[in-house]
């Protein structure tokens, strides 16, 4: 099931979008920014629902923060606010947000819009042959990685020779960054359902995976009793300790940010 982040702190709207969504996704909520930077660093999401107005900031700067973190900068962003003036919306699209919806707003409308920009997000997956997470290429249609490093320019990427097996598991733990995926879920998408293989093959084979990802190794991330993920352990994880943002009488471009 898809989870959504709600940054909002209304437990009255609260309310609203999760009747809304009804079953379809799981929800987690946020009233605050800081708790909303807690959890996009603890799990990942495919989508945000994003309020403006909270109470230890705006929800422009996290917006704005969230574009520069490649483990979420393809996470849609819907902002879903009173703040409806044409200002704030020219703002909101400024610092990255993929739609606009206003307070009051109705529910079958914002659970079509949330599906949709789901499914807009999976086609463009499916689409892209090549995925670039963090220091790391990985070309689906030749089967073959790229690890770059700080100093190397775009074409200077190393490549990696993987076994078949090898760049499945790679495929299959960078589907969803930050997810654990456990041993059997492992053995029964990379090896197949009907093949008996023990489950400390998967050790074997991540063990084997991570020598060749060179110093990208910790890429690959063991979770005690549970298994394995992919997570930018070397990225530096978001924080909002900067003021809120000023809407003024006509938009400009957000002060740059950092992570």
């Amino acid at each position: 099931m898809q989870s959504i982040l709600l940054v909002e702190d209304s437990p009255e709207a609260q309310v609203l979008v999760k009747r809304a969504l009804g079953q379809s996704y799981n929800l987690t909520w946020a009233k605050t920014l800081a708790e909303a930077t807690k959890a996009v660093e603890d799990q990942s999401f495919d989508l945000i629902l994003l309020d403006v107005m909270l109470p230890d900031g705006d929800g422009y700067r996290l917006c704005s923060i969230l574009q520069t973190n490649d483990s979420l900068k393809n996470t849609p962003i819907i902002f879903l606010t009173a703040r409806n003036s044409v200002t704030d919306k020219v703002l909101g699209f400024k610092v990255g947000a993929d739609d606009f919806i206003s307070k009051p707003f109705d529910a079958l409308e914002l659970k079509a819009r949330v599906d949709a920009r789901l499914r807009k997000k999976e086609q463009q997956l499916q689409a892209s042959d090549v995925i670039r997470l963090g220091h790391l290429e990985i070309n689906k249609s030749t089967q073959r990685v790229k690890v770059f490093h700080e100093d190397h320019s775009e074409g200077e990427g190393i490549d990696i020779d993987l076994t078949p097996i090898e760049f499945k598991m790679l495929l299959l733990l960078t589907k969803e960054v930050n997810k654990v995926y456990s041993r059997d879920e492992i053995l029964d998408t990379v090896w197949g359902e009907n093949i008996h293989v023990y489950n400390r093959s998967v050790d074997t084979h991540i063990s084997k995976l991570r020598k060749k990802l060179g110093n990208r190794a910790d890429y690959i991330e063991s979770v005690h009793g549970s298994g394995y993920r992919f997570s930018f352990k070397s990225q530096p994880k978001a924080q909002v300790t900067e003021p809120p943002v000023q809407v003024l009488a006509h938009p400009q471009e957000p002060p740059p940010m950092s992570l």
